[in-house]
């Protein structure tokens, strides 16, 4: 999982942010550049007014939790292969 290598280098966050539709945490890169890495939830669990529009917001995202989730669900994760490259789409 990114997240917890990203902490096991000992690289401080800025902040971390649950937005209904995604989930993302901020840290700052060598040369002091703001870094966001999110992912999106799955459409189908995203937030939703009354109206069926989007009812996206800013809440603070639990790191715990979201490591201990990470941790749960690894076996189900696929190793990636750093030297395969991207894949193509």
């Amino acid at each position: 999982m990114h997240l917890r290598r990203v902490l096991e280098a000992r690289i401080s966050l800025d902040g971390a942010s649950d937005h209904g539709v995604s989930e993302a945490v901020y840290l700052r890169d060598p040369d002091d550049n703001g870094v966001e890495l999110y992912w999106d939830r799955p459409k189908e669990l995203w937030p939703r007014a009354k109206d069926g529009s989007l009812a996206m917001y800013s809440r603070p995202l639990n790191i715990r939790e979201l490591l201990a989730e990470a941790t749960n669900a690894g076996a189900a994760l696929p190793v990636p292969n750093p030297g395969a490259g991207p894949e193509d789409l």
